[in-house]
């Protein structure tokens, strides 16, 4: 990989998220050194040949100032050229206290305010109708009273910080992934569902869709650097959720909505819109955006679109440098991914998408993972984040 210079390092934080791998495998293999940052001692990410370092670190789910206080003392290296925004706290923290991590580094990243936008998914559905994007009908909880249709409650925001809510001090925040179906006519209990999202949730419409789609970029200011778009197959749950199997595609559509949204906030730094095609009006409709590193990063980095560089390129003033492209056709399995879509079937119900076939899904798997041998973490070249992802998932530490 030839001789590194002292100032060739970043910073890698992560969990058990997926995306920190293809970040430590691309950026070594751009002669990066690279160093992860975990609060534990057994991600993927750390176990790969392409980490040359790891440090364990607090979580931020105890105490958000110490994991903040933790990346800016490896940001102090004087090796560290940026850190890669990979949790959701992470660009957060970024924006808020951008002039300290500034300080040591350059981290890529909206001023707080767009950020708030796309973290309040009140204010983004706002400011995506503002752009000219379809959305779905959303309301606050306690702005509804009619449940005749067929609606979903999640979070309200990405992220619960003292930003956002009364009663965080700014060691505390949350991540609420939990999504609850409605049937027509069901009545929720608001009390239960405002405990367990720890705010008051949104209600939106459930969007009958054909398919679900992610446009992913990088923006400078305002200008799209480089832009992506894959679709969906198979979420975490039958249900929906985060890609463990997608195809790139390339749909001039889907694009315009992409940047409209991000041209009107005047973006800055990655982000990754996930949409809904509607089955009745074939437009696509707005989910959510998430400003950082995405879970079915692979899939773009395997087809070309290598967005970890990219964000190097762009951190280390190199931005010009950046080359667009991307295979349309590529296909990518997030294999422990795969199993817990088969496991949702089992465990999980829902009054709005029908329930597969148990062994027909398991056969649609295994028909594509033969038809499409590429994988997020399974590597030849690089077996043991795969292992240590197997290990991790047998031992049910989550």
């Amino acid at each position: 990989m030839g001789t590194r210079s002292a100032r060739d390092s970043v910073v890698i934080p992560t969990g058990f998220d997926p995306g920190s791998y293809p970040c430590v495998r691309s950026l070594s293999r751009r002669g990066v050194r690279t160093i992860v940052a975990s609060e534990h001692e057994n991600v993927m990410a750390a176990a790969s040949r392409f980490c040359d370092e790891s440090v364990v670190i607090p979580p931020p789910d105890d105490d958000l100032l110490a994991y903040r206080d933790a990346l800016l003392g490896l940001a102090a290296r004087p090796s560290v050229r940026t850190i890669v925004p990979v949790r959701p706290r992470d660009q957060y923290l970024f924006a808020r206290y951008r002039e300290s991590f500034e300080n040591y580094v350059s981290v890529v990243t909206p001023p707080l305010e767009t950020l708030n936008v796309a973290i309040d998914r009140v204010r983004l559905i706002e400011a995506a109708e503002q752009a000219g994007v379809p959305v779905p009908d959303t309301r606050r909880l306690g702005e509804v009273d009619d449940w005749s249709g067929k609606q979903i409650v999640k979070a309200r925001y990405n992220l619960l910080a003292d930003e956002y809510l009364d009663g965080y001090s700014e060691r505390d925040s949350d991540v609420v992934k939990e999504l609850e179906h409605l049937a027509p006519g069901e009545w929720p209990d608001r009390e239960e569902l405002h405990d367990e999202m720890l705010h008051e949730p949104i209600v939106q419409e459930f969007v009958e869709s054909t398919d679900e789609y992610v446009f992913c970029a990088s923006y400078d200011r305002g200008d799209a650097l480089a832009t992506f778009q894959h679709r969906q197959v198979r979420g975490d749950s039958y249900t929906g959720g985060g890609g463990v199997y997608r195809e790139t595609v390339d749909i001039p559509e889907l694009d315009a909505v992409g940047r409209q949204l991000l041209d009107h906030l005047d973006w800055h730094g990655p982000a990754c819109i996930e949409y809904m095609r509607g089955a009745d009006t074939g437009e696509f409709v707005l989910t959510e955006i998430n400003p950082r590193m995405w879970q079915s990063l692979a899939c773009a980095v395997h087809s070309g679109a290598d967005f970890p560089y990219y964000y190097w390129l762009q951190a280390t003033d190199r931005a010009d440098e950046i080359e667009p492209k991307y295979d349309v056709g590529t296909g990518s399995h997030l294999l422990y991914g795969e199993i817990g879509h088969l496991l949702s079937i089992y465990q999980e119900n829902s009054p709005l998408v029908d329930r597969p076939s148990l062994p027909g899904r398991a056969l649609e798997i295994a028909t594509s993972c033969y038809a499409v041998p590429q994988f997020d973490t399974l590597r030849l070249d690089d077996p043991m984040p795969f292992l240590s992802g197997v290990q991790r998932v047998l031992s049910g530490d989550r």
